[in-house]
């Protein structure tokens, strides 16, 4: 069996899973991450902080940004998978908000978080979460039939945002953290999101899938807005103005993190249908 024949679970089978996994970002135990937060020091502080400082971030900005989708739901299946996707969004938000509330930061409104946290983030992170997912949500949004809208926002979504950027981040702070047995709350927290977000990255590939194999155009349309974002993507997979040397507090070095995140995005797409190197 190839990648393209891999059987994918539709929206309501998806649907079902969010019913049976559900969880409180409220009931984490945060107590030893104060602890521990108080103590870290020098660049392993720095680039946590950074990481941390990119998921509040992203998650304000999909959480926000995601109606549109809803409203471009072709069946009562697929609105009632979005609309559980939505609540995802805000409880992970929820849970990051938390985190920096008692954690990292004074208390504050969720705005005030983002605020800070994005004076760590480099332009990358601008160009596709202010630009590209910001106008892709504008144009679905105002003409939610419109087939290449949608699958634009879902390829920035699902297959670039989630997916690529966002089991990459997953893969390698989890691993230190566990590795150094440090923040167990929010390493607990976080692999909730992660449990979240390969639900979503399931239905964004089977959604691809079906309109690429729908209509060669919007196979096309994939791969374009791919190409379009893969050089912001790379620079987004490193703190801003850093070397190499920088990520080696994660024990990893920019190449096998860019690395895992190709690996994962190439497999993708071969179940999508659109390998990157064709077209």
């Amino acid at each position: 069996m190839t990648d393209h024949d891999i059987q994918l679970n539709d929206p309501q089978t998806l649907y079902r899973r969010w019913e049976e996994s559900q969880w409180s970002p409220f009931a984490i135990d945060l107590d030893r991450d104060k602890e521990e937060w108080s103590r870290m020091a020098g660049d392993d502080r720095d680039l946590i902080f950074f990481v941390l400082s990119s998921l509040m971030v992203a998650e304000e900005r999909i959480t926000t940004k995601f109606a549109g989708l809803v409203m471009a739901a072709e069946s009562e299946e697929e609105a009632s998978y979005l609309a559980s996707q939505q609540v995802d969004e805000a409880r992970h938000m929820q849970f990051y908000a938390r985190f920096q509330n008692e954690v990292i930061a004074q208390p504050a409104a969720i705005a005030a978080h983002v605020a800070r946290s994005r004076d760590q983030l480099g332009e990358s992170f601008s160009v596709i979460f202010d630009q590209a997912l910001v106008s892709a949500h504008e144009r679905l949004a105002a003409s939610p039939t419109d087939p290449f809208a949608k699958v634009d926002f879902v390829t920035i979504y699902h297959l670039i945002i989630e997916s690529t950027l966002g089991l990459t981040a997953f893969e390698f702070i989890t691993r230190y953290l566990t590795r150094n047995e440090l923040l167990p709350g929010f390493v607990d927290g976080y692999s909730h999101i992660h449990h979240d977000e390969q639900r979503h990255i399931g239905y964004g590939v089977w959604f691809l899938r079906e309109a690429a194999q729908r209509d060669p155009a919007l196979a096309q349309q994939i791969r374009a807005k791919l190409l379009e974002l893969l050089p912001a993507v790379a620079s987004a997979l490193a703190p801003p103005d850093s070397g190499d040397t920088d990520w080696e507090a994660l024990g990893a070095g920019s190449d096998e993190i860019r690395g895992f995140a190709l690996n994962g995005l190439t497999r993708r797409l071969n179940i999508i249908g659109v390998p990157l190197g064709d077209g």
